[in-house]
């Protein structure tokens, strides 16, 4: 276990590039390892989460290659996936476990996935259950991993209405989908990432959207796009520097290249509506994504409600929310988290936990937190719990940036899975972590 703590920062100044968006690199190395032909990748992130995902795909057959930093992934055809010889282990990595499993399940091949001992507490009955009325079959350790994945060369499509918005379970059972006999449909309750849906776009692959209903005819072929795929800065790896900036006073620091798909900006609109500076300048498109750089000052917030309609396109920033709240004058409530309880772990229960031990009050509920700030920084002092979550582990050294007393972590070891170099790109700009 590596200790890690965070003492009072000096102001933050500069400008800077946080690693490419998780989600679409993960996207872009599947659809690569699906697709005929060769996908060119740059932006790519390396964290050990999307190394995961590539490892995996070259279980099954792609070839993935690195020059410079510019990545090749050479596809196996849409019906080309081979049978892995030994267990994929997929590390901290959910998405790699869930979007993973939605591509098995359309193949006549059997595949055992595990993970670390975040991953195998996690839920996969979410994306095991439509899967499984499409065709596939599972043995699982109750609904977790270690997982046996049995797909189908005919796989039958459905509809299928998702009782909790999730982009994950969405992408499973529209990879599935890719390979079903028919047209999956897949309803949410609310909108959540469309990363799956505009990549495939830019593979060749129709992909359906009308409100909140996703379709996807079956039998399409991925090709390798003839440009070569640009991953933006993530919103998420972003979020940390954002909040930061936000709370130390005389900060004021500018994020190149983050992207701005909308399904993923929830937190700066409720930063905003904290009373944060948060200014976007030169908007442009990259490979049919939003992108922006971000000008970032310190502000004075205040306490806020979050609208429930605005959790999905925020749900991994709500670690480093609940800092931004617990420096907030004023009351800060979140409700309709319960997303927040099968992370890569139980965000909600952590943040309260580790948030009083700083000093912060704070009120849980079922699925929801309320956060007492007056407006000031907390207290600190204390060394808080990560459970091997990366994103908790980063949003308390922001924490121990600002607060009274410095806040250290019991291991830092998973910030690499989603931010590699995260302590020194943020020591740079003036942070004090070590």
């Amino acid at each position: 276990m590596t200790t890690l703590t965070s003492a009072k920062a000096s102001p933050l100044k500069g400008t800077i590039k946080v690693p490419g968006d998780k989600s679409m690199s993960h996207r872009a190395v599947m659809f690569g390892a699906l697709a005929e032909g060769t996908t060119t990748v740059t932006g790519l992130l390396e964290g050990e989460d999307v190394l995961s995902t590539a490892a995996a795909m070259r279980a099954m057959g792609a070839t993935v290659n690195k020059q410079g930093d510019t990545w090749t992934i050479t596809g196996v055809g849409t019906k080309g996936l081979s049978q892995p010889a030994e267990t994929l282990d997929l590390g901290n990595s959910g998405t790699s476990a869930r979007l993973i499993t939605g591509i098995i399940a359309g193949y006549p091949i059997k595949a055992t996935m595990t993970g670390d001992a975040s991953l195998t507490k996690r839920p996969m009955k979410r994306v095991m259950d439509p899967l499984t009325q499409m065709g596939a079959s599972f043995q699982s350790n109750d609904g977790k991993m270690p997982m046996t994945v049995q797909g189908s060369a005919a796989l039958q499509a459905m509809h299928y209405d998702m009782p909790v918005a999730s982009a994950q379970v969405k992408s499973a059972v529209i990879l599935a989908g890719l390979n079903a006999q028919g047209t999956t449909s897949v309803r949410e309750p609310k909108p959540s990432r469309d990363h799956t849906e505009r990549m495939l776009g830019a593979f060749g692959v129709s992909c359906t959207t009308d409100g909140n209903v996703v379709s996807i005819k079956g039998g399409q072929r991925l090709k390798a796009p003839a440009n070569t795929v640009v991953v933006p800065g993530d919103p998420s790896s972003a979020a940390f520097a954002i909040v930061a900036a936000l709370l130390i006073e005389g900060s004021e620091i500018i994020i190149e290249n983050v992207g701005l798909n909308p399904t993923r900006t929830g937190l700066f609109d409720t930063l905003r509506d904290m009373g944060g500076h948060l200014e976007i300048i030169n908007r442009r498109d990259v490979g049919g994504e939003p992108v922006g750089d971000l000008r970032v000052k310190h502000s004075s917030l205040k306490g806020t409600t979050v609208p429930v309609s605005r959790v999905p396109s925020m749900i991994d920033e709500f670690p480093v929310l609940f800092v931004a709240a617990a420096c907030a004058d004023g009351e800060t409530f979140c409700d309709s988290l319960d997303e927040l309880r099968v992370k890569e772990s139980d965000r909600l229960k952590t943040m309260a936990e580790n948030l009083t031990a700083c000093g912060v009050k704070c009120e849980e509920g079922e699925m929801s937190l309320r956060i007492f700030g007056n407006g000031t920084p907390p207290k600190g002092g204390a060394t808080v719990k990560t459970h091997l979550d990366h994103r908790i582990a980063m949003a308390h050294l922001v924490l121990g940036a600002v607060s009274q007393q410095p806040v250290s972590i019991d291991d830092a070891a998973a910030i690499a899975t989603s931010f590699p170099g995260f302590v020194a790109l943020m020591n740079n700009l003036g942070t004090r972590m070590g």
